[in-house]
């Protein structure tokens, strides 16, 4: 069982969030024409989207030197870092170097900033439950456009859950 977070645990844990919002918001008001900045899917970071029944895998090349921040997934997912060096900031865990190839697990409400120090492939899978292959119908599934999103993502999860616990239970007493 997973203990609750300390005072100092969640106060750093804001702390961090906020660092990787500011990276966020400084990419976004990038005006220096000697750093080029660039949202969403780009040539520059190519992607390549694979489907299999309830599946959706999303890999993306990340060459070095990108500072790269990602959206706020609402589901626990596998990642790979299939190739590469790379710097990464999350609530979770801080600060780290990652070197691929490795196997990770984020959890959902995850949001990360990264710095590539060498080319990078990382891939990335996510339940499908519709098996839509329609790239912005899956975005609503797997992310949230932000945390008060995901806060009400995160409710609406554990009434269902709640709801099914209670029919189990009533069908267990009869």
């Amino acid at each position: 069982m997973k203990s609750l977070k300390t005072e100092r645990e969640i106060l750093l844990s804001k702390a961090i969030r906020r660092k990787i919002f500011d990276i966020e918001n400084t990419i976004k008001n990038n005006k220096n024409p000697k750093y080029k900045t660039f949202f969403n899917d780009s040539e520059n970071c190519p992607l390549k989207h694979y489907f299999s029944d309830g599946i959706y895998v999303r890999e993306i090349t990340i060459p070095a030197g990108m500072v790269i921040v990602g959206k706020i997934h609402k589901h626990r997912h596998p990642n790979f870092l299939l190739k590469g060096k790379v710097m990464v900031i999350t609530e979770q865990k801080g600060e780290e170097i990652i070197e691929g190839p490795c196997f990770m697990m984020s959890e959902g409400g995850t949001k990360r900033a990264l710095y590539s120090i060498t080319d990078l492939v990382w891939t990335t899978i996510h339940h499908n439950p519709t098996n839509t292959e329609d790239l912005e119908r899956l975005e609503d599934i797997v992310i949230a456009k932000d945390y008060k999103e995901y806060d009400k993502f995160l409710s609406s999860e554990k009434s269902v859950v709640k709801k099914i616990k209670n029919k189990i239970i009533k069908m267990l007493s009869l």
